[in-house]
């Protein structure tokens, strides 16, 4: 014999119901099936509003009555012909009588018992397995409707009651064996006491019926057919990547449904699961899917089954140093929940027995607090203990596999996962049979720790970053076409899938959770919100999205103040905008310290020598134990440039006119020419050497006339380059008198720094540095005969967003 059981929404409309019916005729009668149906979907909860309403005295519980009628009237017009409505609507009419009339009674008496509650709950369920049957006999099929009523014997604890298995197993194997009918039709849900009172099995009533028959007749299997394809890898709701499970063992499913997985719930398992009975969850929308076949063995070699979660949860600590070594306070705890009927869903206990932690649901936390806080008054009285500490807004996030405890580190890879991204965890509780690893957190991060987990456990060895852009200009655009670029290389190769889920420029801010699609984000932007540091910051916050990187293509001191914001939300920050690293040395500092305590990285390879592994190769000397002795330095490629190209017979306004064309210096030449830009450079070299430096604390040799920097807009700083057209003659007839290139360098050695422009002889390795070029000579104790020289592109759109990519994918490694 089988056992078929559809949800409410298998048999949630006409075309709901038809698509089971099509399902069963495919079933061909080589035995007995017993289909068990929920209510039409909705009309439970719509059963008990009804009920409510005329328990409060309110008559819109008449309106709510004729919603279902009319639900169930439209049904029966569309699955039968006119010539079989009218029965069906009479059968119809007479239950919608009864529950009136019920309805009627609690309104006049002002109270809904919850004896009186079950019997309206019931409708629901009696209606829909009569629709079914007669819609199957109209098949040509040998169907009957079974009443559960008549075969599922429980006790009077009314709205959950409890199965008398006996009575119940002799009732289930009796009728069957009496039972001509091919496929007897039941309805889930409902029961009744040995007085004939009708009662319901509570949470997944349906299901349960389901299996109580199963168990009893000793059904081959049982299908569970629902809306979804069978048990899932994580919720699709939350995690978008979720798969099917096609196999899956008791214990497995057992552990998921308790932990919030919706397809089946724990009662359910536990009959069949005592004869081995498999369970098969199919989809009644797809039947042809696989679904997830639950039985003895998994058959599966990965660690981790599924994840899952539950949602409003709230943690109550019972803590003090007159609880240890002194037996009965746990005792006492639970005694007081259980006074309370709280479940306890979670539990852990310190080694030192000075603390004990339970999770609950959210609302039971008042009554949960108010019980305890009464059972120890006397102990709270003498300051033994404290008053139980209540925290709310918390979830529970599960690891559920049979196999993890064969599987060294699942636990490291699971926690790591959440600390790297900024996930705190509460409390943590692992049984002793390693199937389950769960572990509190907030419920803001329920999203991001699931697919994080997902992620880790299922989908290696792709990995999703998301990345916040601020700037859109020259570099932020090259980047933007960088990426796009590399999108299947980066899927293929590294296994990282890199989407631009934020974009900002001055005017507008860009945020979908989803990705930006990068072939049109230029058509995007203008259209998007006004752009505000703010807002667009809270709006990162509030995503809260895995593998987060803040990217800053700007030169903005306001994008530069706001760092810290993003390490100290585990949100990585790559930058090409030196005004953070080169600002006050404690805010640098904090900058790093944030980025290490946070788990989160803080790259800024692009603040010198744009796409030069400049700073890499720094960092690479200190950390293996070598030690600067002196940076020498050409770290500004637009102002190698403009020496390149100040030969005899130029002009020093056209050739920074020309630099400026070529989008070699920022907006306004003075940024470079004045040396500041080259400071900050020398400054931030000096600071990852060790150094504890200011700004103020470097030399700068000014070679601009000081007119020059004093002019009140570009236009003005030009006409002073003509007026001091000489002295710029000169600079360069001292130079080429001298058989030397003029070079503007910057210098470090042993505490100290300075930039200026240099005559630079023709034996020295800047001598024939060309273009754009930057160089940079680290002199340590490893290379102190012959200094370590990085050299090659300093300047450009292109370079610097090869490097800030280049950043992006170290924080993603």
């Amino acid at each position: 014999m089988q056992v078929l059981k559809f949800g409410g929404t298998s048999v949630g409309s006409s075309k709901a119901i038809e698509q089971v019916c099509q399902i069963l005729v495919k079933h061909k009668p080589a035995g007995k099936y017993a289909i068990v149906v929920s209510a039409m979907g909705g009309i439970t909860d719509k059963l008990i509003n009804a009920g409510q309403l005329a328990g409060a005295g309110q008559e819109a519980y008449k309106s709510v009555l004729q919603e279902i009628e009319t639900r169930h009237l439209d049904a029966i017009r569309e699955l039968f012909p006119i010539t079989a409505q009218s029965s069906q609507i009479s059968q119809l009419k007479k239950k919608l009588n009864t529950l009136e009339n019920l309805c009627d009674g609690i309104f006049q008496v002002g109270e809904l018992s919850a004896r009186s509650l079950d019997k309206i709950m019931s409708f629901g369920e009696l209606i829909s397995c009569v629709l079914v049957a007669e819609k199957l006999k109209q098949q040509g099929l040998n169907a009957t409707c079974k009443d559960s009523r008549q075969l599922i014997v429980t006790d009077s604890n009314f709205g959950h009651a409890a199965v008398n298995f006996p009575a119940t197993n002799h009732n289930i194997n009796a009728y069957f064996a009496d039972s001509a009918a091919d496929y007897t039709v039941l309805p889930g849900f409902v029961a009744a006491t040995a007085d004939g009172d009708t009662t319901t099995l509570g949470r997944g009533g349906s299901d349960y019926t389901a299996a109580i028959i199963a168990a009893a007749v000793n059904a081959s299997v049982l299908d569970i057919w629902t809306d979804v394809s069978g048990m899932m890898t994580a919720d699709p709701r939350l995690v978008s990547q979720a798969i099917p499970i096609a196999h899956i063992s008791y214990e497995e499913a057992m552990e998921l449904s308790h932990f919030g997985a919706k397809v089946i719930y724990p009662p359910t398992i536990q009959p069949v699961m005592d004869k081995r009975i498999p369970v098969w969850i199919k989809n009644t929308f797809a039947p042809e899917d696989y679904g997830t076949l639950i039985q003895d063995s998994s058959e599966r070699s990965m660690a981790v089954t599924g994840i899952s979660g539950i949602q409003q949860i709230a943690l109550l600590t019972l803590e003090g140093s007159g609880m240890v070594g002194i037996p009965g306070f746990s005792k006492r705890l639970f005694e007081a929940l259980l006074r309370e009927r709280i479940n306890v869903i979670l539990i852990t206990q310190s080694s030192s027995e000075h603390s004990i932690t339970v999770g609950i649901h959210e609302g039971q936390m008042l009554r949960a607090k108010a019980a305890v806080d009464e059972e120890f008054a006397t102990e709270i009285h003498e300051k033994k203990i404290e008053p139980l500490l209540v925290e709310k807004d918390l979830s529970i996030v599960a690891v559920v596999g049979d196999k993890m405890k064969n599987h060294h580190g699942t636990s490291g890879k699971l926690f790591g996962t959440l600390g790297r991204n900024g996930v705190n965890v509460r409390a943590i509780a692992q049984g002793s049979t390693e199937k389950n690893i769960s572990a509190v957190i907030n419920k803001a991060d329920v999203k991001k720790a699931l697919n994080l987990i997902h992620e880790t456990f299922f989908e290696k060895p792709l990995k999703q970053v998301n990345l916040f852009v601020a700037g859109a200009g020259n570099v932020g655009g090259k980047l933007l076409e960088q990426l796009q670029q590399q999108q299947n290389f980066l899927q293929e190769e590294l296994g990282l899938q890199i989407r631009v889920t934020g974009l900002a420029n001055s005017k507008n801010m860009l945020l979908s959770e989803y990705g930006i699609k990068l072939s049109d984000w230029k058509e995007q932007l203008p259209q998007a919100d006004a752009s505000d540091i703010p807002g667009y910051i809270a709006r990162i916050k509030a995503l809260n999205l895995r593998n987060s990187v803040f990217v800053d293509n700007t030169a903005s001191a306001e994008v530069a103040k706001t760092y810290h914001e993003f390490l100290q939300h585990g949100i990585s920050v790559v930058t090409c905008n030196k005004i953070a690293c080169s600002s006050d040395y404690q805010y640098y500092k904090e900058l790093k310290e944030l980025a290490k305590n946070y788990n989160a990285s803080f790259l800024f390879e692009t603040n010198v020598g744009a796409g030069l592994p400049v700073i890499n190769t720094l960092n690479d000397l200190i950390r293996s134990g070598d030690r600067v002795h002196s940076i020498e330095a050409v770290l500004s490629g637009s102002l190698n440039f403009v020496f390149n190209n100040f030969v005899n017979g130029a002009n020093f306004r056209n050739v920074v006119q020309a630099a400026q064309d070529e989008g070699y210096t920022e907006p306004d030449p003075r940024i470079d020419l004045s040396g500041v830009d080259v400071m900050r450079k020398i400054l931030i070299l000096a600071r990852e050497s060790g150094a504890k430096m200011e700004m103020d604390d470097i030399t700068n040799n000014l070679f601009l006339p000081q007119a020059c920097l004093d002019a009140p807009t570009v236009a003005d700083f030009y006409d002073q380059l003509d007026v001091h057209a000489d002295h710029f003659k000169q600079l360069l007839s001292n130079a080429v008198a001298a058989g030397k290139r003029l070079k503007f360098v910057a210098r470090y050695e042993e505490g100290k720094a300075s930039v200026g422009l240099q005559c630079i002889a023709p034996e020295h390795p800047f001598y024939n540095l060309e273009g754009k070029d930057n160089i940079v000579l680290y002199t340590t104790s490893r290379y102190r005969e012959q200094p370590l020289i990085v050299k090659g592109a300093g300047a450009g759109a292109d370079v610097t967003a090869s490097g800030i990519f280049a950043d992006i994918i170290r924080t993603a490694r």
